[in-house]
């Protein structure tokens, strides 16, 4: 039996790609595989890891608030804790390697691994390193990554191409017409897709507002507009009040696949994960980077594309102004849209589950 404890969180770009792994190992080994995860006290991680059915150990551990708090002073205290409960959890565990997936969550039991003589993996999802992973790659037997030139911040000859774990299944062979008819969508008019996560971004639904205001009640081009959770009730009041033919306007989307196919343009954030899925369905781009993350590391994901001409980019402070007049000129330029698309795609890995599935399997030989 296969013991592997996974860890990361605080958010769903640590949470997801471990728990795909998790999949992945279990598709692999089936019953020859125990998975434990490991996160942090209160955070997301403790409700949305066993309602995929992973049992999970929490740590008291908190993150460093960037302005000064008084919470900020028990940290020693509470990292002091967690490694202590971290080496008690990987020997009761019986734990044969750990894999931590970023974040402040996944450190004391990285650190005690390696400690403990136990082989670490890392992997990161970002085009710009972590703090925590910085901090524990020179011990990790192996360095999983999504973009190249990660010489940068981890050693070179441990380092592997892997891209990011996603859950589920992303192809850019989607039924275009299958997925027009579930929006009300024609093809005679180009489809944008405006998407900012499940709980929505205040710069692209402001972006949509003043876009909306500009027009004479109809689209130029159709769009699916995705306003978050937090922000429906408002943006459902604003379209009721200003009504536009052409725009889908929804909370959430429930088929992905049906966007994607839809889509002829993408505008989003370039969180690491929707990075990598957006490779994935290969479809032309707008990324507007979030200014509200930590060291940037959205606008260094977007560059990472843009550098290559396989995306392109609109600042936050830019976008209100500019995000929709951008992405009706591409959705309109299929010769454009075509280079941004081959590019896009041929920066896809549609097997990175199974790549850090490898390099765990790896290292479990190498220790017989």
């Amino acid at each position: 039996m296969k013991r592997i404890i996974l860890s990361g969180g605080g958010t769903g770009g640590h949470i997801y790609p471990a728990v795909a792994v998790a999949e992945a190992l279990k598709r692999k080994y089936n019953e020859d595989v125990e998975i434990l995860f490991v996160g942090a006290e209160g955070k997301m991680e403790m409700e949305k890891v066993p309602a995929l059915g992973y049992r999970i150990e929490s740590l008291p551990v908190v993150g460093l608030q960037r302005r000064f708090e008084l919470a900020n002073l028990t940290i020693p205290f509470r990292l002091v804790a967690s490694i202590r409960r971290a080496k008690r959890i990987i020997r009761e565990f019986g734990a044969d390697i750990v894999v931590g997936f970023g974040g402040y969550a996944s450190a004391p039991i990285l650190w005690a691994a390696q400690r403990l003589g136990i082989p670490t993996v890392i992997q990161e999802q970002n085009s710009y390193a972590g703090l925590t992973n910085k901090l524990l790659s020179k011990r990790a037997k192996r360095i999983c990554v999504a973009y190249d030139k990660m010489e940068r911040f981890f050693p070179k000859e441990r380092i592997v191409m892997t891209g990011n774990p996603l859950r589920g299944r992303f192809s850019s062979n989607n039924n275009r017409k299958e997925a027009l008819a579930h929006y009300g969508f024609n093809e005679e008019l180009p489809v944008v897709l405006v998407v900012g996560g499940s709980l929505g971004t205040r710069t692209l639904n402001e972006m949509m507002k003043a876009w909306i205001l500009t027009l004479n009640g109809t689209a130029p081009v159709q769009v699916i507009w995705q306003t978050g959770k937090f922000y429906e009730s408002e943006m459902k009041e604003f379209l009721a009040q200003h009504p536009t033919a052409n725009i889908w306007q929804g909370a959430f989307i429930e088929r992905m696949d049906y966007a994607y196919g839809a889509a002829d343009v993408v505008l989003s954030r370039s969180g690491a994960c929707t990075v990598s899925e957006l490779c994935l369905v290969a479809k032309p781009t707008i990324f507007v980077p979030s200014p509200n993350v930590a060291e940037d590391h959205q606008t260094k994901n977007a560059m990472a594309l843009v550098e290559k001409g396989a995306a392109e980019i609109v600042r936050d402070s830019e976008a209100v102004e500019r995000g929709m007049r951008e992405a009706v000129a591409l959705a309109l330029d299929v010769e454009r849209r075509e280079q941004l698309s081959a590019n896009i795609a041929s920066l896809a890995i549609s097997d990175s589950a199974e790549r850090v599935v490898m390099e765990i399997e790896s290292l479990l030989t190498a220790r017989k």
